[in-house]
């Protein structure tokens, strides 16, 4: 079988499907991959640019994952269009001054999407193998909501989280995820720091919302998952 054949008859026509039936594995495989590869991205110049792409990939995923839930698609593409925009500026100009502004964006947009998967995932009484790949992807999105969150606060508001290794500068973009990701999760194991009144406020706001998704959510999903005996 030629090159041309796999591509006009094999794969893409298989990929594509997929997809479309398994948006939200495709998007906790994605996010999962932006944890390991995500280190290599900061810096200058080409580790930038690859990673406002990878954000346009997450993007569109997101958007996708907005598409198969029950909620709007439209709203999705009026968040998800712009910050794209932003971050295809950020590619070109080799600068980061957008990046707050994108990220309050890319927030409001995975908060959204967050919406939507746990009424895709409570909309009845089956569970689907997406429903059950959309459990871990709508975790991760509320993982990088607040991390976007935290972005625009630390703009707004410099200095408001500090670490172990040079506590006077800006935080990463990897230090906010890992602050939100144990913050989330109730781990604790972050040596990321907010000293601000406002971001202490955010973050225990996010330590409530993963407390009621693990009660709510992942409970209710588990016990569906239990088969009952016949009365």
């Amino acid at each position: 079988m030629s090159a041309g054949d796999l591509s006009s008859g094999g794969t893409v026509p298989t990929v594509l499907p997929f997809i479309k039936r398994e948006p939200s594995a495709i998007l906790l495989a994605v996010q999962l991959a932006g944890l390991l590869l995500y280190p290599f991205m900061e810096g200058d110049g080409v580790s930038r640019a690859l990673f406002s792409a990878f954000g346009i990939v997450v993007l569109a995923l997101v958007v996708l994952a907005v598409r198969a839930s029950p909620t709007w698609t439209w709203v999705g593409l009026m968040l998800g269009v712009p910050a794209t925009i932003l971050l295809i500026i950020q590619a070109i100009t080799n600068s980061d001054d957008l990046f707050p502004y994108s990220a309050g964006l890319e927030a409001i947009l995975y908060f959204y999407a967050t919406y939507g998967l746990i009424r895709y995932m409570l909309a009845d009484h089956v569970i689907t193998r997406d429903e059950l790949f959309a459990v871990g992807a709508t975790f991760t999105l509320v993982a990088w909501g607040f991390a976007y969150v935290f972005v625009v606060w630390q703009a707004i508001e410099p200095g408001s989280f500090i670490a172990a290794i040079d506590p006077e500068a800006q935080r990463s973009w990897v230090e906010l995820l890992f602050l939100s990701f144990t913050t989330l999760s109730s781990t604790g194991l972050s040596d990321v720091v907010p000293i601000d009144p406002f971001a202490r406020s955010l973050v225990m706001i996010e330590q409530l919302v993963g407390v009621a998704y693990i009660a709510v959510v992942v409970s209710r999903l588990v016990a569906l998952t239990i088969p009952r005996a016949p009365r």
